[in-house]
């Protein structure tokens, strides 16, 4: 699997243009900063092939290591390319420290017999008012 990456415009759970093809989990982010703040979580779907879908969860973890046995948020399935925003405020759980995203891939119909997508998820900080 892909590794972390960090630019200027935020920190990625999965970097831009991550090819999965089976379900599986990204590696952990280190929100550093981030940690015990609101943020905003963009899922962005670069390329998906008709009769497919994925659903993405968020995981939260105060080691790294320890993901407990319920996510912090699921992304409703998705079916089609497109940006999705979540906001998930941090402050309700500072214990957190890391985070993860996992996902689970359905494929049917006729041709390609594996799901395909291109993704990334970014963290950003949430500016609050």
């Amino acid at each position: 699997m892909a590794a972390n990456a960090t630019t200027q415009s935020g920190n990625y759970l999965l970097p831009p243009e991550t090819v999965v093809e089976s379900n599986g989990a990204g590696p952990a982010l280190d929100l550093r900063t981030l940690a015990g703040r609101p943020v905003l979580i963009a899922l962005r779907i670069a390329e998906i092939v008709e009769q497919e879908s994925v659903h993405v969860s968020l995981w939260g973890s105060a080691d790294g290591s320890n993901w407990g046995d319920q996510a912090l948020f699921w992304y409703p399935q998705k079916f089609y390319r497109g940006v999705t925003p979540a906001a998930l405020d941090l402050r309700q759980r500072p214990e957190i420290k890391f985070l993860q995203a996992r996902w689970e891939l359905n494929r049917w119909g006729r041709g390609y017999p594996r799901p395909c997508f291109k993704l990334s998820i970014e963290v950003q900080e949430l500016a609050t008012g």
